[in-house]
């Protein structure tokens, strides 16, 4: 049950992170109208915190979670 989780956790991660690098790709930054109403808005500033905040959170959830469970 646990490694399940585990790597239930790993796909939901890998998840935000594509979703973090992809989301600057996908709006334009000059036009307000193409992040207006997503969650987070209006502003393009509550837009990047919302859609790719989880994503760096995840990363870095990974990355300890890789580097802690290294045995050497």
């Amino acid at each position: 049950m646990r490694k399940a989780l585990v790597v239930l956790g790993w796909i939901v991660g890998l998840y935000l992170v594509a979703r973090a690098v992809a989301e600057p790709f996908m709006i334009d930054f000059g036009d307000p109208a193409t992040y207006r109403d997503d969650w987070g808005g209006p502003s393009l500033v509550g837009v990047l915190a919302v859609h790719m905040g989880p994503g760096i959170i995840a990363a870095a959830v990974l990355t300890w979670s890789c580097r802690s469970h290294r045995t050497f």
